[in-house]
């Protein structure tokens, strides 16, 4: 039996009195905001509502993660319905207003990350492949409720939701951002709170830029002054920080939970100021280098031609990758103006012989595919086509970030607050209208494994500045990633994101007001 506070569940009866007619009334599930844009949806014309009497239920015998799903869901809808959701695991059999959670099998359609889901007026059933897919679902839910569910106050209903099936699944398997956590710092709660923000519009990786010029932010315990002395900088002189490797694996795992691969990047052989002012013997010179808080690249290289060098990589990327269950590392590899092309091309070549030992697949830069790339590698488009086609001639997989498009730091127009504009102004609708597939005409849709939209930090310091950027640029990039370049369309996207504006008023995300947008926003 369900136990719930009386107090709530008085609340919530009340607020559902006189609101039982609007099941009875007519609904189109087709007239939906969701962000991605889903594959198919055919309503049915009726309504589903939550209720007090309502739970989620779990198929019998179903792996942990399905659980971990409900109870996720569970605490995400309870504070703002107020309706005590439990999760049922006992076998019962879902009644009137539950949720049911299921795996399938076979439905190769669906593939790992794609759902079904299925709304009649008396229940809803998400049913996937595998755990992601019913983890994506439930992003899909909760965009189908209204947007007061994101608070964390009671809040007044019907919690109701249209009929009819939902069938959606990725274009791309690789959907990512990039924080640069190294021109400022930002702290463990700081990534978490930008991990859920990342799972609502399904986004799957997280590439964190862990070391650059400014900061090193990283504990590696066989070279423990890289944070001790090169983690204690960032841009404009702050105290900077790091993340003890306790912190990282908490990450890591709070990621994984919500089915985002961290990817780490510790960027070489340029880009090293915090690691060469650290450790001056892997300088050229053997000097060390002042601390950097300036903005401007490309001036420093690690010694290639040091033995010293590859040790420092290999334990570097060793401690790094027994933390990180990904596939992949990331090698950095770009702007490095100060290393001669030979000495690059040999120490690219080498790093990827060390990061292959620890079990991991190479991603750098576009640069890197100067090198000869490995088997697996993946080469990050984001400044010269040229270099990507390079990589896809050796046969690499490329990642699509072009920064003209794809880069989260650069300025929405002239009057922006925060960020550069050295590839571009890029509004929303800019950062939207963009085909990975076609971009490039020698990058076909067989070479690209995704896309990911990259965050430099040089002007934010904080996380309310971050979101300004990120927001609301994010839930296009996403969709960039999940939905068919063919279903997608400005004009009809806008009007959905529009939608989202009071979702995100609701979330307290400081997002930039684009007057592109016909923004529903509340006191506005």
């Amino acid at each position: 039996m369900k136990i719930q506070s009386p107090i709530l569940a008085a609340i919530a009866a009340l607020m559902l009195t006189g609101c039982t007619g609007s099941a009875s009334e007519p609904t189109d599930l087709a007239k939906n905001s969701i962000i991605p844009k889903p594959v198919s949806v055919t309503a049915t014309g009726k309504s589903f509502t939550l209720t007090s009497k309502s739970d989620i239920f779990i198929m019998p015998g179903a792996p942990a993660e399905l659980s971990f799903i409900g109870n996720y869901l569970a605490d995400k809808l309870n504070p703002s319905t107020g309706l005590g959701l439990q999760v049922i695991t006992d076998g019962r059999k879902p009644g009137k207003g539950d949720i049911l959670l299921s795996l399938t099998e076979g439905d190769a359609e669906l593939g790992d990350e794609g759902y079904e889901l299925v709304i009649t007026d008396k229940s809803l059933t998400v049913s996937a492949n595998k755990p992601a897919g019913v983890f994506h679902g439930i992003q899909t839910v909760s965009q189908l409720l209204p947007h007061e569910v994101e608070a964390d106050t009671l809040q007044t209903g019907p919690w109701t939701i249209s009929t009819g099936t939902i069938r959606d699944y990725p274009a791309y398997g690789y959907r990512g951002v990039m924080r640069d956590v190294a021109r400022h710092f930002f702290g463990p709660e700081d990534i978490k709170r930008y991990i859920d923000q990342l799972a609502l519009y399904k986004i799957n990786v997280l590439h964190m830029h862990l070391s650059d010029d400014q900061g090193w932010r990283i504990e590696i315990k066989s070279w423990p002054n890289l944070t001790a002395h090169g983690g204690k900088t960032e841009v404009g002189g702050g105290e900077g920080g790091f993340y003890t490797q306790e912190e990282y694996s908490d990450i890591v795992k709070y990621a994984a939970d919500r089915f985002i691969t961290i990817i780490p990047e510790i960027d070489m052989p340029g880009h090293t100021n915090a690691a060469l002012s650290s450790y001056p013997e892997l300088n050229r010179d053997g000097k060390a280098p002042e601390p950097y808080t300036g903005i401007n690249v490309g001036f420093s290289t690690l010694d290639t031609r040091s033995e010293l060098t590859y040790k420092f990589v290999n334990d570097v990327a060793g401690e790094i990758a027994a933390l990180t269950p990904g596939e992949y590392f990331h090698i950095g590899g770009d702007e490095s103006h100060s290393t001669r092309i030979d000495d690059y091309i040999c120490f690219v070549n080498r790093v990827q012989e060390i990061v292959g030992s620890h079990g991991k697949k190479v991603i750098g830069w576009d640069e890197i595919a100067h090198s000869t790339l490995k088997p697996g590698a993946v080469v990050q488009y984001w400044a010269r086509a040229a270099n990507a086609i390079m990589g896809v001639s050796q046969g690499a997989k490329v990642l699509m970030s072009p920064c003209q498009y794809a880069y989260s730091d650069m300025q929405y127009d002239t009057a922006s607050i925060f960020g550069l504009h050295w590839a571009a102004y890029i509004e929303v609708d800019d950062a939207y209208n963009w085909d990975p597939a076609t971009l490039v005409p020698e990058i076909t849709r067989e070479n690209i494994v995704g896309v990911e939209a990259p965050l430099w930090a040089e002007t934010i310091s904080t996380y309310k500045e971050a979101e300004y950027l990120i927001f609301p640029r994010l839930p296009g990039y996403a969709e960039v990633g999940w939905t068919q370049a063919w279903m997608r369309n400005w004009d009809e996207y806008k009007t959905r994101l529009a939608s989202h504006g009071l979702r995100m008023q609701i979330m307290d995300i400081n997002f930039y007001r684009s007057p592109l947008v016909p923004w529903e926003l509340e006191g506005e």
